[in-house]
């Protein structure tokens, strides 16, 4: 899998010229952004879930390899079957779900939710409060040393190159990397930075 690096959201017309051609129309976003990055984060399904053919016309938009990673806040258990379900659609191009914890420290609630969902599924767990610190046998979001795989979110730019230098010596294969949008096109080039950063030699 390798390291895939992304920002949080392709959705802006800020981006546009900087990032996006001038001209280019809000519903070819998804294809440019997809022609320079390999991954990107689905933070609208946190807000509202959309219906299967819309990850569908989001998987057909983006080349072979491409993945996303959808958010699910945790507010419902009832809620995560059918949330998997739905982002099943995406086929190959899902990748790993990021699961929003606003609750208080419950091993009951993490066993429900490993239990419900399939294996074979990554799972990126982004608690909100401290008394999960130190919780094993999972992914944390921002564990530089979590296994399977690594999930970093990266909120406080701006980002200087001794930083993105940084970043990119305490990365490890496999992980995923996204920076956080803002109004300028600040996060695809600190992404693209920091893919030139990984790449060896």
């Amino acid at each position: 899998m390798a390291i895939r690096v992304g920002t949080s959201g392709w959705s802006y017309p800020t981006w546009r010229p900087g990032f996006y051609p001038e001209g280019t129309r809000p519903e070819d976003f998804l294809t440019h952004y997809a022609s320079r990055f390999d991954t990107v984060e689905l933070n609208t399904t946190g807000y509202r879930l959309p219906g299967e053919d819309q990850f569908r016309r989001w998987a057909e938009a983006v080349p072979d390899g491409f993945t996303f990673a959808p958010k699910l806040a945790l507010a419902r258990l009832d809620r995560v079957p059918v949330f998997v379900e739905r982002v099943a659609a995406l086929g190959v191009r899902l990748g790993p779900i990021r699961i929003s914890v606003q609750a208080t420290r419950d091993e009951g609630l993490l066993s429900y939710v490993l239990g419900s969902v399939d294996p074979a599924l990554q799972l990126a767990f982004d608690f909100q409060h401290e008394s999960w610190a130190g919780v094993e046998g999972i992914v944390a979001v921002n564990d530089f040393e979590a296994e399977p795989f690594r999930y970093i979110r990266l909120r406080e730019p701006p980002y200087s190159e001794e930083d993105l230098r940084s970043l990119a010596e305490r990365l490890r294969d496999p992980a995923y990397v996204y920076f956080r949008h803002e109004d300028e096109p600040t996060a695809p080039a600190y992404a693209e930075r920091l893919l030139e950063l990984l790449v060896p030699g």
